[in-house]
């Protein structure tokens, strides 16, 4: 992109804030707006997570293909993905998995999660093969405690999985991609090792429904791919390899990048020196990050506080809130509030430390209980998957606001 702003599946910077309408049609998207929010809800009789209604998925490839396919009665799976290089996930790492868990149940859908553990060995030089492989165990507990259906979700490890049915699909991308299109869509050139130039083609092929023939046998079913806007040319490479290979393209949809707690414009990140929240967190670390780490928009003194208010668009605290606070009426007076400088910055982070403390909490609660056997019961790809889908009442009562989708403005800026 122009200016500063880096971004790639492996590093994600900008000091001047990422224009996400700008990666839209860079990338060939469409924004998500509110007519397909509407659609969406009437669908599949669900309430619109907030993170629709509020523009933190903001673009899609083929969503309303999706969801004509779920309304003639075709089966949708959904695949996502986590390369494990730290002991806990971060909040960061928790939102496409907590968006996934949201679609599987209003789409009904088998999830299948693809653990990179080959290709965090390939990619981080201080990390072994078989420590990456721990991690993956480790990772998934984190996975499991966002309440995916045992029944309609398989988490695999590719170390340990790659073969039969996946392994057929792995050899036919290779065999339909050159190197000068990896190094065109990702940069890896021939001073890359070999596993990291061959790797994008172990993440486009479980986005095929015939990888897994432990689920669909060697049916075509549409996929869905939730993800944050920084993998989407996995993607776009594997659409485009569909048509030659006589597969269904699979459908995206892309999230804006969690900020990281020292600014905005960084996607929060275990990788280098800054300082993330993790799921494993305590509350009192909770909230001395927020306290101490969490960048402000506020004024530099009380009194340029009251007189010009915050610039929401860098203030973390904010930001988080935007994320994980459920009520639209109560998130848009804090805004409001904020930004006229009738509230402070302490009174912003506290809140920000009540609302993830209560999701942290939750989390570990739901964590303790995971067990290495359901983890093993998690990844055992020898059994039976539910592919039942059961009627949805109508939905009994919209949210507060009516479909915000891409029209929400969360800094409220004037038009």
């Amino acid at each position: 992109m122009e200016d500063d702003t880096k971004i790639t599946p492996w590093e994600v910077t900008s000091s001047t804030g990422i224009d996400y309408t700008k990666l839209i049609k860079q990338f060939g998207c469409q924004p998500i707006d509110g007519a397909l929010i509407r659609r969406f809800e009437q669908v599949t009789k669900t309430k619109a997570h907030p993170w629709l209604r509020r523009g933190i998925f903001f673009s899609h490839k083929d969503l309303d293909l999706v969801l004509n396919a779920y309304e003639k009665g075709e089966e949708i799976y959904l695949y996502t993905g986590r390369g494990p290089s730290s002991e806990s996930l971060h909040l960061g790492h928790m939102v496409p998995f907590m968006f996934t868990k949201y679609l599987q149940d209003a789409l009904n859908a088998i999830v299948v999660i693809q653990m990179t553990d080959d290709e965090k060995y390939y990619f981080k030089d201080n990390l072994s093969l078989d420590e990456a492989n721990r991690l993956t165990k480790e990772n998934a507990k984190d996975i499991i405690a966002c309440g995916f259906n045992p029944k309609k979700t398989w988490i695999f490890s590719n170390l340990e999985t790659v073969g039969g049915s996946f392994y057929r699909n792995i050899v036919l991308v290779m065999k339909h991609i050159s190197g000068n299109t990896i190094h065109g869509v990702f940069g890896l050139d021939l001073n890359n090792s070999v596993g990291q130039f061959s790797w994008p083609c172990f993440q486009a092929a479980p986005a095929f429904s015939t990888s897994f023939a432990n689920i669909f046998q060697d049916r075509q079913v549409f996929c869905l791919v939730p993800m944050a806007i920084d993998q989407y040319p996995y993607f776009r490479m594997t659409r485009e390899l569909a048509q030659k290979l006589g597969y269904i393209k699979p459908a995206t949809i892309q999230s804006r990048f969690l900020p990281s707690l020292e600014h905005a414009h960084d996607k929060a990140s275990s990788t280098g020196h800054k300082e993330v929240i993790f799921m494993s967190d305590s509350q009192d670390t909770l909230s001395r990050k927020i306290r101490e780490k969490a960048f402000s928009g506020g004024g530099m003194t009380k009194q340029e506080h009251i007189e010009k208010g915050a610039n929401l668009e860098v203030d973390v605290a904010y930001h988080y809130l935007l994320y994980f606070l459920d009520s639209d009426t109560e998130l848009k007076h804090i805004a409001h509030e904020y930004k006229a400088g009738r509230m402070m910055t302490s009174e912003v982070k506290k809140k920000a430390i009540e609302v993830i403390g209560k999701i942290l909490k939750e989390h570990q609660e739901a964590r303790a209980q995971v067990t290495p056997e359901i983890v093993q019961r998690f990844m055992n790809p020898h059994r039976d998957f539910d592919h039942a889908r059961h009627p949805k009442e109508a939905l009994a009562a919209t949210h507060e606001d009516q479909h915000l989708g891409f029209h929400f403005d969360p800094y409220f800026r004037s038009k």
